[in-house]
């Protein structure tokens, strides 16, 4: 009989997800299933009131005016190449950071390769957290984008956005930040945090299924269409429709995910879900304290990490590392580079990466006891 696994990879995407989630996209699939606002049957205007639903319940969430505005998305990937492929003009300059995602990393090296855009990628310190101020010195008259994480991906810590949003705002440059380890369990104000476009992945932290995502557009952004097609309405245009949401979302989308979304975010309990895994989080911590072999990185308070730790093990792979808790004591982490070499290059763990683990909604104290013993027997 195989050995229960106990999941320790929510950073990646969020397990077990809630089993209302799973009975509402059964219950879509043998009930309704329609395609939105393709016809005026059942099926169609019941798909279409999902997407609305979750729409409203994501601009709730963010604090942001109009749901319209909240585009719907495959991925964070796929919300974020909208936002850069969408805002950049020929000639702009981008500040980004090191700790950013393959995700915004690849679209915007592609675009300096192909001598579209300049790029200016600021150094991360020795603590794990952008200064806010390096920000202000690297804006330029060409600068017409500043991105960052909201939260990074290897560490956890949570970076300074409503400050890097404000000087954004200060020199009328639009801020994009990339919230996929955030949504869903830090709060987040578009407003207040002067944040222009918000890209995140709906099956992490929101306990959606994998194929759903977002996108939220501000007032100041002008975004070109990334992805054209069919609509549902206004078939007559020879072009993709000016206004939102249609203007970015083409083809038929994961209805059966947003269905599963929309239960989902009436689960969410994000203060809850961020304490408890904090909580573990630091279980962990001081589990392995005066194991010398193995370093935590990201020296911060539990008020600047979200749930997620990376840590090296001397004289043992991350790779190898992982592979041991999976196959000989049934836990499932992380290890490599998860997608950020930048952070990692600047962290001092590149090209090996980390052993990244992220605790979830669902995660036990006795299960990070499991993780705990098994890290020391490695490292002995």
């Amino acid at each position: 009989m195989p050995r229960p696994t106990v999941y320790l990879d929510n950073a990646s995407t969020s397990w077990p997800k809630p089993h209302q989630v799973i009975d509402e996209m059964v219950r879509f699939m043998a009930s309704d299933g329609g395609s939105p606002g393709r016809a005026a049957h059942r099926q169609a205007v019941a798909a279409e009131r999902i997407l609305r639903d979750v729409r409203v319940k994501l601009a709730r969430l963010l604090n942001a005016d109009d749901p319209k505005r909240i585009i719907h998305c495959f991925n964070g990937t796929d919300a974020l190449n909208i936002a850069l492929k969408g805002s950049l003009r020929e000639g702009d300059h981008v500040v980004c950071t090191q700790l950013d995602h393959n995700s915004v990393s690849r679209p915007l090296q592609a675009l300096v390769a192909g001598k579209f855009i300049s790029l200016t990628r600021l150094p991360v310190p020795g603590d794990g957290c952008i200064d806010s101020d390096s920000v202000r010195k690297a804006i330029t008259p060409a600068t017409r984008l500043v991105t960052t994480v909201h939260a990074s991906n290897v560490t956890g810590i949570i970076q300074p956005v409503a400050e890097i949003g404000r000087i954004a705002r200060e020199h009328n440059r639009l801020f994009l930040v990339d919230a996929a380890q955030t949504a869903g369990v830090v709060d987040i104000d578009v407003e207040a945090m002067h944040i222009d476009m918000l890209a995140f992945p709906c099956h992490k932290s929101l306990l959606g299924p994998s194929g759903t995502g977002a996108l939220y557009v501000g007032e100041r952004v002008d975004l070109r269409p990334w992805r054209e097609g069919g609509t549902g309405a206004n078939s007559m245009y020879p072009t993709q429709p000016e206004e939102y949401p249609t203007r970015l979302e083409a083809g038929t989308p994961n209805t059966v995910g947003l269905a599963g979304l929309n239960v989902a975010l009436d689960e969410l309990d994000p203060d809850q879900t961020l304490a408890h895994e904090r909580k573990l989080i630091e279980r962990i911590i001081r589990g392995l304290e005066g194991c010398g072999k193995v370093r935590v990185l990201g020296d911060a308070p539990k008020s600047r990490r979200v749930g997620l730790v990376s840590l090296v093990i001397d004289g043992v792979s991350p790779v190898d590392a992982a592979a041991i808790l999976d196959e000989s004591f049934g836990i499932a982490v992380r290890a490599g580079l998860h997608c950020a070499p930048y952070a990692h290059r600047a962290l001092g763990t590149f090209p090996d990466g980390t052993i990244r683990i992220s605790p979830g909604w669902s995660t036990t104290e006795a299960e990070i006891d499991q993780l705990i013993a098994a890290l020391r027997e490695i490292a002995e």
